[in-house]
Formats: C-alpha cells, structure tokens, sequence
C-alpha cells in the first residue's frame, strides 16, 4: 500500500488510541513502586497500553521488566533503533481542557503527552506498523522502546542497555525533539545548594514539582506584617493572600516553561523570594535571588557560549525552606567548552550554599555531514518539500544522549509552539499525520544503508 494511504486509512485508529493514552496520567510515582511497576501505577498502565497495542498488531514485545515496552519487528543482523517515552512531566498552570482527556479542538489534540511524548512514540508506531506491512525488511530489524523514565533520569534506557544487555543501534533516533533534526545537545547537570540559616520572619517557602520545568507557583508562609501586601501590589504580582492572627500565606503565579528555556518563563520562587528578600532587606535572599536574577549565569560570573551549542543556561525548578533550611535545586545546561567540575567549585568558593553535583549527562555532537543525518534529513525533506529549514542544536536533552548512533529527530514542525512541559500542552493532528510519514520514510531510507 501507498504511504499516503496507508496513514489516511489508518489516522482515525491512531487518533483513536492516542487519546486512550493520553487519559492514562503517567507522571512518575517512584515512591509507590513495586514488582514490575519500577515507577509506579501510572507509568505501568501507560506501558502496558502500549505493549497490548503491539501484540494486537503481531510485534514481538519484551516488558522489559516494567522499564521500557521493547516492540520488534525482524531478526537480520543490522539494528535500526527509535527510542520514545511514555512517562510525562507534572501537571501545572490553567488548561483549557482536562490535561488527560486527549480532547480534539480546532485540529489540535490537547493533553499532557501530547506533544511529549506519547504522540510522537505512536506516529513511529504506526510508521513501524507500515514497514510490517508493506516492506521487506531483508538483513534488518527495527526495535521501537518505549521508556518509562525519560523525564526523571532516563533510568529506563540505563537498565535496558546495562542491566539486559540490549543491543545499540546501528542507527536510531528518538522522535522526542524537532524537526528537521538534532544534530547536538548541551551538556545537563543538576546540583542542590543548601544552607541552614534562621531567615526571621519566613516560617516556610515552597516552589517547583520537577527540577527541569520552570515553577509557575510559590507559597510562603510568613509572621503577619499588612505592609507586605502593599508591597506585592507595587510589584504587580500576581498574587493571593490569606491571614491568620499571627501568620499569613502567600501564594504566587508566574508562567511554566521547559528547563532548557528558563527565559521563556517567569519563576515563580524567583519571583516571590525577591519580593521577600527586598521588603524585609534580608542580605543572604537578596544575594541569591539576584544570583539567579539572570537566567544564563551572568550574575553567577558563570555565563559560557560555545561554538555549537550556544549559551549556558540555570533554571532554579525547585525551591525549599523549612525548619531553618534552605535549599534549590537547579537544572543547569551547558555547551561543549564548559568543564562542570570546575563550575561547582566556582559555586562553592562564591555563594555561601553548600552545593553538590546531583547527576551529569555530557554534551552531544554529531557530524552534520555523517550518513545518519544526511539520511534523516533527507527523509524530513522528502516529505515536507521543506528545504529551508536548517538542522540544529538544542538545550534539551532526549535519548540520544543515552544510547549510541542516535538522532533526535523531530516530531515539533518549525513555528509551532506545542507547549512542552507547559500548561495546554497539544499536538497539531496535521503534524502528527505527517510524522507518521516522515517516520516511515526515514526507515526505509536507513536499511539502504
């Protein structure tokens, strides 16, 4: 069958199966973890939907222990690879429709995993769904793994590779980035920086639910001073406050973004520990919050730009104060020139925190010219007549960074906002149809490799 048939006569099914999916709210729930369920309940079904799928469409599917869904199609010597993930960030911010109804409006699927990254692991599901079909797959076999942990440390893919000996690609790629591809990636680290101190009039502060989305919502609890809220109002906060007799809580709203893209958003931690800090001329969050003013490190003396991979970048996700302890968590990205041992030691030596490197995922870099993104490219292009655009590189970190000879490769179509970790997050159900061809076309280009 014609691929531009094949995805008409198929788009209702996927549509159909996308939006099951997506009602499947599969943010990681590790603490509730069992047998089988490494990350918990939610995570688990989401898999499992994907699995049941796959059977009921021939594949031959491993559950990889509850880490990862493994779906395989042929047993030739040559390993063609593509690596999605079923697990979603947190819910945050005003949606316009539940975030896990999957509702259809104006020709846009709206829902967490929509767009990151349910929707795109299924376009190449059904592109493999194709290639079973309709091509003969001669010395090759694809695998599609579908991971359970993309989005809390890729702890799926570790036990995919380390502990079941899976095999690498010999070419792979990760529809979990844009289009028309991804040729490099910053580096990612995350650190923590804490201090025990007695901060007189907080009695606690709380901002940020993942470590590498921008915090939309901050809530203090504070001794009872009316002129605060004065404050607040020149400031134009966005704010609410209720009153106690001897204390008050204080909620703040700023604007979600992906960790990658700190000045996308507005931190709302940021925002109200400024206010804190400046209306009661407090020296140490005066200090910090105007470390963190500048988003790309500038404040921290830190700021780097590469050749490749741009600029440094530190978004504070997570914020904490609580019995005389304060503590931030910060999702740092970085180009090739940057060494990320000696960017701690300059954290220590400058800031009176004690931080510590909590995991580091190096930068990634591809030859532009190499056979694998030639052969991708050409595939995008194939199919969108779109010659324009060129190839590129990211702050966000996907799988390929996890495994080997793997690309990022779409599914986000140039100019669209899909609002990635962000509230209404969507796919365009024309980008997803066409996803499905562009997938399709890419593995058949690289088994003529």
């Amino acid at each position: 069958m014609e691929l531009d048939k094949f995805v008409i006569n198929n788009l209702d099914d996927a549509l159909k199966n996308l939006q099951s999916w997506i009602r499947i709210n599969s943010v990681d729930d590790s603490q509730h973890q069992s047998i089988n369920r490494p990350f918990g309940d939610g995570v688990y079904y989401a898999l499992q939907f994907i699995k049941d799928l796959a059977l009921q469409e021939g594949f031959e599917v491993d559950e990889c222990d509850g880490y990862c869904t493994e779906i395989k199609l042929g047993n030739g010597p040559k390993l063609i690879s593509i690596y999605a993930h079923a697990d979603v960030v947190p819910v945050s911010g005003e949606w316009k429709f539940e975030p896990f109804s999957g509702a259809i409006d104006q020709g846009k699927m709206y829902g967490r995993g929509t767009s990151d990254d349910k929707g795109p692991a299924l376009a190449a599901f059904y592109a493999l769904k194709y290639i079973k079909e309709n091509v003969s797959l001669n010395n090759y076999q694809i695998r599609l793994i579908i991971g359970g942990n993309e989005e809390k440390g890729g702890l799926c893919l570790k036990h995919y590779f380390e502990d079941m000996h899976k095999p690498y690609p010999d070419y792979g790629f990760t529809p979990d980035g844009e289009f028309p591809l991804i040729y490099g990636e910053k580096g990612i680290a995350n650190y923590q920086s804490t201090i025990n101190l007695k901060i007189p009039e907080l009695i606690s502060f709380h901002s940020g639910v993942v470590i590498n989305s921008v915090p939309d919502y901050a809530v203090a609890e504070l001794i009872v001073d009316y002129t605060f809220e004065d404050y607040l109002k020149q400031m134009g906060v966005n704010y609410q406050i209720s009153y106690k007799e001897k204390t008050m809580r204080i909620e703040v709203k700023g604007k979600a973004a992906h960790g990658s893209l700190p000045d996308h958003g507005i931190n709302a931690g940021l925002l109200l520990l400024t206010a804190i800090a400046k209306h009661y001329q407090n020296d140490f969050l005066k200090y910090i919050t105007k470390c963190y003013e500048n988003p790309f490190g500038k404040n921290l003396n830190l700021y780097t730009a590469g050749k490749f991979l741009n600029e440094t970048t530190f978004n504070v996700g997570l914020w904490s104060y609580e019995n005389d302890t304060f503590s931030m968590s910060v999702n740092f990205r970085y180009p090739e020139n940057v060494d990320i041992d000696k960017v701690i030691l300059t954290l220590n030596k400058n800031l009176p925190m004690k931080t510590v490197l909590l995991n580091n995922s190096s930068p990634l870099l591809f030859e532009p010219n190499s056979p694998l993104v030639k052969t991708l490219l050409k595939a995008y292009q194939d199919v969108t007549n779109d010659y324009q655009t060129p190839i590129m590189t990211i702050g966000g970190g996907t799988y390929a960074k996890e495994c080997r000879n793997t690309i990022a490769f779409g599914s986000a179509f140039p100019g669209r906002e899909d609002h990635i970790h962000d509230a209404n997050e969507k796919i365009h159900i024309v980008d997803f149809e066409k996803s499905i061809s562009i997938y399709a076309t890419a593995i058949m280009y690289l088994m003529k490799l």
